[in-house]
């Protein structure tokens, strides 16, 4: 079909069009028509194709990202079922979690203990045709070590195996709160192990600048920016003086972004991290080199309620991801925020990624949103406002210093407070949670995530304290011994650790709502429930209706009533019949000018606890509220704290007495 627009449409000048703008808009400013991100950055309602931009090169020509999948079931033997299945099902590349790991998402990670158990967890797997990436935590010097010494067991080169570490000290100080060693201490350990890994030409990055927990903990796409490039920064400071060429120093930086459903703000994050990369090794005066960008789709952004909706999230964020130019991708299965994914939700997971690979072929194209004026101008304010920010944490010290003085977690929770308004008064709706739920959903499937006790923890092992590589070597000598982790490590936390801070709080945006109906699912009175009572004809009251049942949903509560009767007693007749102790009254303004008084008063007689009402007051509210109403529902208002307060009144909120 062809469309045919006529030749004057087409020709309209942009004067013309903001002149019709302006007359739709009947003297209220155009800045109506635009909306701004959480960080106010303005978006506006229709951009121009732009001419004067180029594409920028991200991947290598026609290269398709990698396709990762993470390993995160604590039995190793189970692990290395899991890992084959994702091989053989597409996956090139593989993250593995070990319990240490700080970034878990809610699993405990693989626990392994020797070599034996790396054994057990690698066996039968070809690692010179895949890629690996390794989450530890403050272990993780320990397990490259490890692999290291299990390759050279397997006779497997290690410049043939490409390793990423992502050891990232400064995001795990925000994580947990602490660091076990002095910073010295850390840069010192790294720069022994680098250069044993230069030493042995292991193809391994150490360093990885994670912007999961700052995204977890609430920041904004800016702050992620910000925060994983300053972290870069200190690292390229921390490699100087460690005996380690200037031109190596890259070679063991990387970021990880989070991919969410926010597409175009995805796809400007990761054209914008290579731009500040950019610039910032033009302003440290090195040479430029591309950088290691690895993105993982949002845990932020996943529900336990209503999982299946997280499938198109997913898609959403990997696309973006995609486009915006990463060299690999994880993507959480859909039920990762319930309990480790079982084999189904894994092969969705990976199958997301095939699909956009293998069929839209989006690797073909080389910055397909270059030129495109919305993407190029989030781009542009996302480097503008993250390279402001950059400069701010840089003046305060660094980002170690920023977490010290507390500023940084300060202005991370102050954004997430804001967005959790949002999400509580559904100006950021959660489809499936606070938007249109489903109180009938059925259970899905998930893996029990049982905890693995390891024989044979070994005693303590000293190793050299050199910074030249020779520390790295004894550990890597002492596995291929039998030492353990446990022996070389000190896994428990220490009382006195050498730094800490107050941590970043992380929390899915879903969470609070998703309490409320965890507790109404498991309510011991059965489903609670509220008695609507329509008042007026069908089509007065049904739109009002379908969304006040919506929103009491949202928190559990199973909606009464809402037929329409022929008369006020026939309606109370129905609230008393149905045991409801709480009900709402419904209708359209025009209705509640005639009948919501009168209705009021004869609910509240009629044994009502609590009376709400669908919408606003307006000039009825003294009397409306002297005829018994209590409280009103309307869209705009706190959702989440109306619903916390009504499973108060019916006694479901934890350790609090049922209100009056």
């Amino acid at each position: 079909m062809t469309l045919n627009l006529p030749q004057n449409f087409l020709s309209q000048s942009e004067d013309a069009w903001l002149a019709a703008v302006d007359r739709a808009l009947k003297g209220a400013p155009r800045t109506k028509l635009h909306g701004k991100t959480d960080e106010g950055i303005d978006i506006a309602p229709l951009y121009n194709r732009r001419a004067d931009v180029e594409p920028r090169k991200a991947r290598e020509a026609q290269q398709p990202w990698t396709v990762f999948q993470r390993i995160d079931i604590p039995d190793a033997a189970s692990a290395n079922r899991q890992i084959h299945e994702d091989l053989e099902g597409g996956a090139d590349g593989l993250e593995l979690i070990f319990e240490t790991a700080e970034t878990t998402e809610g699993s405990s990670g693989v626990r392994v203990n020797s070599l034996a158990d790396m054994e057990t967890l690698l066996d039968g797997v070809y690692l010179d045709l895949i890629k690996l990436r390794i989450s530890a935590g403050y272990a993780g010097n320990g397990f490259l070590a490890m692999l290291i010494a299990y390759l050279e067991k397997k006779a497997i080169d290690p410049a043939r195996v490409e390793i990423n570490l992502g050891n990232d000290p400064a995001s795990r100080l925000a994580s947990s709160g602490r660091l076990n060693l002095p910073l010295e201490e850390h840069w010192a350990r790294f720069g022994d192990a680098i250069n044993a890994l230069e030493q042995m030409g292991a193809n391994s990055c150490c360093f990885g600048a994670d912007g999961r927990v700052w995204h977890g903990g609430g920041a904004g796409a800016a702050e992620e920016l910000a925060c994983t490039m300053a972290t870069n920064i200190a690292y390229m400071r921390a490699l100087s003086g460690r005996e380690i060429p200037v031109a190596n120093w890259q070679n063991h930086l990387s970021v990880v972004l989070t991919a969410d459903a926010d597409q175009i703000g995805t796809i400007a994050k990761a054209r914008a991290a290579r731009r500040i990369w950019a610039s910032i090794l033009d302003a440290c005066g090195l040479p430029q080199t591309p950088l290691n960008l690895h993105m993982q789709t949002s845990f932020r952004m996943l529900t336990d309620v209503d999982p299946w909706v997280n499938l198109l999230r997913n898609t959403v964020a990997t696309f973006a991801a995609g486009i915006g130019g990463a060299d690999g991708i994880t993507v959480l299965p859909h039920t990762r925020s319930i309990g480790l994914p079982d084999g189904f939700a894994r092969r969705l997971a990976r199958n997301t990624q095939s699909i956009l690979l293998e069929e839209s072929q989006l690797h073909m194209v080389a910055d397909p949103s270059a030129g495109s004026g919305a993407i190029e101008a989030r781009t542009e304010a996302l480097v503008s406002s993250a390279w402001a920010r950059l400069q701010e944490i840089e003046a305060e010290g660094g980002i170690f210093d920023a977490l010290a003085c507390g500023t940084l977690i300060e202005k991370i929770s102050s954004a997430a407070s804001q967005r959790n308004l949002d999400v509580a008064r559904r100006k950021r709706p959660i489809t499936g949670v606070s938007e249109f739920p489903s109180l009938d959903e059925k259970p899905v499937s998930v893996l029990e995530d049982q905890s693995v006790e390891l024989e044979g923890l070994g005693a303590a092992v000293e190793v050299s304290d050199s910074a030249t590589g020779e520390r790295f070597r004894s550990m890597r000598t002492a596995f291929a011994n039998g030492a353990t982790i446990a022996g070389l490590l000190p896994l428990a936390m220490s009382d006195t650790p050498a730094f800490s801070i107050t941590p970043l709080r992380r929390m899915r945006l879903a969470e609070p709502f998703e309490q409320l109906r965890d507790r109404a699912d498991t309510n011991a009175g059965g489903p609670p429930q509220i008695f609507l009572a329509c008042l007026g004809p069908l089509a007065q009251f049904t739109a009002r209706a379908s969304w006040v049942a919506n929103a009491f949903a949202a928190g559990g509560i199973h909606s009464l009533g809402g037929e329409a009767m022929d008369s006020l007693e026939d309606l109370i007749g129905a609230f008393k019949a149905s045991d409801a102790r709480i009900a709402c009254l419904v209708s359209s303004d025009s209705v509640y000018q005639d009948q919501a008084v009168d209705a009021a008063k004869a609910f509240k007689a009629a044994g009502a606890e609590h009376l709400y009402l669908a919408g606003k007051p307006g000039d009825l509210e003294a009397d409306l509220q002297a005829a018994g109403v209590d409280t009103y529902i309307y869209a705009g208002g706190n959702l989440l704290e109306l619903l916390q307060e009504l499973h108060a009144r019916l006694g479901m909120a934890p350790g609090e007495e049922a209100l009056a």
